[in-house]
């Protein structure tokens, strides 16, 4: 029973000197366990923190002023339409801004981008019928539900960017060109989906049989 008490006043002594060195400032490293022998510099880099002292600059700050004419590395998001998908009276617009090209390289990368990140609920021909379906959300609509099919361009773009009920946004993930790549692509998917004879081309209707 001695013993007992030994480990108990131990116990609360360790829990004193824990709790009572926290805030507390070393001028000393801590002690590693397992030290880095290998890449010691992996642990201990040489490297300046936000806002913090320097010793080789004069100003003594390791932040340094912006260089005269340094422009952003990304263009001025004076455009509402590219990046908002809006007019100049917030209403969300029915065609491609002016500043995105629409050729084959878009639709390429639409594609890339949609079977990453679209495909996997709303599947690869835009029916709703992605992978995720198999696991029991039925929720995901068609991009060939006339509802879908009379929405802008510029709504569609919103909603990739912002979400809408269960979708979350994908602004963090995708940029605004990719964004409207997708955008473009969707609307291919769409387009293919009401194709007929009619559409084919002269040229290539011996190819298929037509005439």
């Amino acid at each position: 029973m001695r013993y007992a008490y030994y480990v108990l006043f131990f116990f609360c002594v360790l829990t004193v000197c824990i709790l009572g060195f926290q805030g507390h400032h070393f001028t000393q490293p801590p002690l590693e366990i397992f030290p880095n022998a290998i890449f010691p510099e992996m642990t201990y880099q040489q490297k300046y923190k936000a806002q913090g002292a320097s010793d080789f600059f004069a100003d003594g700050r390791s932040d340094r002023p912006l260089p005269a004419g340094v422009v952003s590395r990304d263009p001025l998001r004076n455009d509402d339409e590219v990046y908002l998908g809006k007019d100049a009276q917030g209403q969300f617009i029915r065609h491609f801004p002016k500043a995105i090209t629409v050729d084959s390289q878009l639709l390429e990368r639409g594609r890339e981008r949609f079977t990453i990140y679209c495909a996997p609920c709303h599947g690869a021909l835009g029916d709703g019928n992605g992978i995720t379906k198999q696991y029991g959300m039925g929720a995901t609509p068609s991009y060939h539900d006339d509802k879908i099919r009379g929405l802008a361009d510029g709504e569609i773009y919103n909603v990739i960017t912002n979400g809408y009920n269960t979708m979350l946004p994908y602004a963090d993930k995708v940029v605004p060109q990719d964004r409207w790549a997708i955008v473009a692509y969707v609307r291919a998917l769409q387009r293919a989906q009401m194709g007929t004879v009619n559409d084919v081309p002269a040229a290539n209707k011996s190819e298929l049989g037509l005439k």
